[in-house]
């Protein structure tokens, strides 16, 4: 009996059983485990989604409660009985503020205690029927037509606890079937790794007499062990950065990504406009921050990656600031990189600047209704400011390999050109414009060139993915190429481009914000500047004199607002500040001259008392400036007709650390995609627009607030060192891919 027992437990205690058997046993204890665990799970999220789902009936209901509708009989009772028919939901029903149960469907429990849930402070509880049902019941505050009272919105627990026992049996089934086969496939290895083992030791016992050298070459431990430890750490590079989630981007972040994933590599930025201009003025030399975006955008991204930043130097004083090399350091309180002007003649500037890109490119490209003028002169003398804007880049290149960042219309033959002169270069392009669709993209003359200048790049980015696709179908419509849509790339004559979706954002947190007073300080600074009274409301566009920016449309509306609602007049201003640009072109001219005689019309109409309802500022603004009037408005309007992302949206959010002030948006810019808790609006609809006024002025600071902190939230995360990481990483994936290309 004992030898049976020792023969038992010799057997055991075998590595062949018992690493198995002590497998499955775990195995047990984590079905166990997970099967409990998932049905928590699935609870959890089931009773989310009532939460959700309620939430959403809630403001379905809320704008129909309150419309004039709400007071005709049995309106709103019938719209919560077809809500009720949907088989999620048991049931709704409004109990008024006096404990009445004023509206109720059918399928609502007989035992509810209004008065009782008029007295929770809570929006949720269980309740359970005279049958023995258990209910979730979500409750929000609700005004129907004058009475006050709380929507109750009912869900039936018990599908939870039969989707609990489903999960249970199933996770239970499923996980017991892999614990069998996992505790043979280890018992198969266990052996079979056993006898590898021994074969090794024998073989190190073998060759530990020869020298280490002799071993390395054949392929020995010490090479693999640097093998694998090389792939380890690539792996913990990409991990850490590709779930961008674990990340808080600033610029210490995207410096670190530099250094890991793209080592020694010499950082180009290319564009038109330059992040600092130097002009004369009274016999002085000022430096000016141009009002652009893309400057906005970039500039934080460059101080980070601490490269060259190649642009056209226009301004007056430009060739007096530079070294004999064309290049000074930027900031001036700061330096960081390297800027490197390139000068361009008037004729150029012409043809290139305002003729091929501002007269074709932009109205194309916009849906502004401006019809896009195309001159094969201008065309020549773009392609020809392109290649010397190429000339340059190999130049300050000093290596086959850089990473060069293109940006915006003015260089979509550039990728090509610098992919001639440097093959192995990793160019990433992006578009700061809206693409449109193919359609409208092949009514231009030089279609072909354009898209295959750009495909030129390892990568290119627009600002949303409907942007992209039009890309897509441009390029296929156009071009002999290949669309590659699950990778989202193009394949044209063996060589691949990424098209890829990059929201463009801003500084956070704000360097500019730092520098601010407080809000009451900034708000009696804007009063005190434009004689306001301390009971009249604000409303800020920053803008650039331009057409598609929707100034003209934002001017009506507050016409209509002040005849819908003549309690404003007096007590609301509009401060429009646009900054002149391309003022050679005679719709930019005219748009500003329209602009100034409809501000004209406009104030003339209502003005009293020295109260003007526009106050029309026509000049650049500091970013300081423009910062201190976002924080003394109420509300901020960007009207835009057709906008690829509009930072100055996200830049009133960041101004606005007091979590107060309303953002007006248009549905055409691609920043209503990232911030639809502002009040989106259709800026081609004047009454549309004036009824948001309206609501801007009248919503409470609980709702700003609300509304501001989401917005906060997406920014803060999003932010333009994201941006560039992004991109950044789709580089060193492609430089790495590159690599192995070449070593193969």
């Amino acid at each position: 009996m004992k030898g049976a027992r020792r023969r038992v437990g010799a057997f055991l205690t075998r590595p062949g059983v018992f690493y198995p058997l002590l497998g499955l046993l775990a195995s047990v204890v984590l079905v166990v485990g997970l099967s409990s665990f998932s049905s928590q799970i699935v609870s959890a999220w089931m009773r989310r989604d009532m939460d959700l789902r309620a939430e959403l009936i809630f403001r379905s209901l809320h704008d129909q409660a309150s419309s004039s509708r709400a007071s005709e009989s049995g309106a709103l009772s019938r719209v919560m009985e077809q809500i009720a028919a949907d088989g999620r939901i048991l049931g709704l029903a409004f109990c008024a503020k006096d404990g009445r149960l004023a509206i109720t469907t059918s399928a609502m429990p007989a035992n509810l205690d209004c008065a009782e849930f008029m007295r929770q402070a809570v929006w949720n509880a269980t309740l359970v029927t005279p049958n023995g049902a258990r209910i979730r019941l979500n409750f929000f505050p609700l005004t129907v037509a004058s009475t006050t009272g709380k929507l109750l919105v009912a869900h039936d627990l018990g599908v939870i606890e039969q989707r609990e026992r489903d999960v249970r049996l199933y996770v239970t089934a499923a996980l017991t079937a892999v614990a069998v086969g996992f505790a043979f496939l280890a018992a198969v290895l266990t052996l079979a790794l056993r006898r590898s083992w021994m074969q090794s030791l024998r073989r190190a016992i073998d060759e530990s007499h020869k020298p280490a050298a002799d071993t390395e070459r054949a392929g020995g431990p010490a090479n693999v062990d640097r093998q694998i430890n090389a792939m380890l750490a690539d792996i913990r590079g990409r991990r850490k950065f590709i779930h961008g989630v674990s990340v808080k981007w600033s610029p210490d972040a995207l410096r670190q990504l530099l250094n890991d994933e793209l080592p020694e590599a010499r950082v180009l930025t290319v564009s038109n406009r330059e992040p600092y201009i130097h002009n004369r003025i009274d016999g002085a030399i000022r430096l000016q921050i141009p009002a652009s975006g893309l400057v906005s955008a970039l500039e934080p991204v460059m101080r980070a990656c601490r490269g060259v930043w190649i642009a056209h130097g226009g301004g007056s004083a430009d060739r007096d600031m530079v070294d004999a090399h064309d290049r000074l350091v930027v900031p001036p309180d700061d330096p960081a990189y390297s800027l490197r002007r390139v000068w361009l003649s008037e004729e150029e500037q012409d043809g290139y600047y305002y003729g091929a890109a501002n007269e074709g490119l932009w109205p194309l490209c916009h849906i502004a209704f401006i019809r896009p003028t195309f001159r094969e002169q201008d065309w020549a003398c773009y392609k020809a400011v392109n290649q010397r804007f190429a000339d340059i880049v190999v130049e300050e290149a000093n290596c086959d390999n850089p990473v060069i960042l293109v940006q915006d219309y003015h260089f979509a033959l550039l990728p090509r050109m610098i992919r001639k002169r440097l093959p192995k270069a990793t160019i990433v392009t992006f578009w700061h414009i809206p693409w449109p669709n193919a359609e409208t993209f092949s009514i231009c003359p030089w279609r072909e060139e354009i898209l295959d200048g750009l495909l030129g790049s390892s990568v290119l980015g627009f600002h949303t993915q409907f942007h992209c696709n039009n890309f897509f179908d441009s390029a296929d419509r156009l071009i002999e190429c290949r669309i590659d849509r699950e990778n989202s790339s193009v394949w044209l004559r063996g060589a691949e481009t990424l098209v890829r979706p990059y929201p463009i954002s801003i500084e956070w947190p704000s360097r500019v914000l730092a520098r601010q007073a407080p809000v009451a300080q900034c708000r009696a600074n804007v009063q005190a500047r434009f004689g306001l009274k301390d009971d009249v409301r604000i409303a800020v566009g920053v803008e650039r004199f331009d057409y598609t920016k929707g100034i003209l449309d934002r001017m009506r509306a507050v016409d209509d607002l002040l005849t819908m609602s003549p309690q404003w007049r007096e007590k609301f201003v509009l401060i429009q500040v646009a900054a002149p640009t391309r003022s050679k072109l005679e719709a930019y001219a005219a748009l500003q001259h329209e602009a100034e005689r409809l501000a004209t019309e406009i104030n003339g109409k209502y003005e009293r008392h020295g109260w003007k309802p526009i106050q029309l500022v026509v000049r650049h603004h500091e970013p300081d400036e423009v910062f201190e009037l976002f924080r003394a408005a109420d509300a901020c309007v960007v009207s835009s007709l057709h906008d690829g992302m509009n930072l100055v949206a996200k830049e009133f959010v960041a101004a606005r650390d007091d979590e107060r002030g309303v953002l007006i948006l248009s549905s055409f810019a691609g920043a209503a995609f990232e911030l639809p808790e502002a009040l989106i609006v259709n800026p081609y609809d004047a009454h549309g627009m004036a009824k948001a006024f309206d609501r801007a002025l009248r919503m409470s600071p609980e709702e700003q607030a609300e509304r501001m902190r989401v917005m906060v939230e997406q920014i803060s995360e999003r932010n333009v060192y994201r941006w560039a990481a992004q991109m950044l990483l789709d580089a060193a994936w492609l430089r790495k891919r590159q690599k192995i290309a070449e070593r193969a």
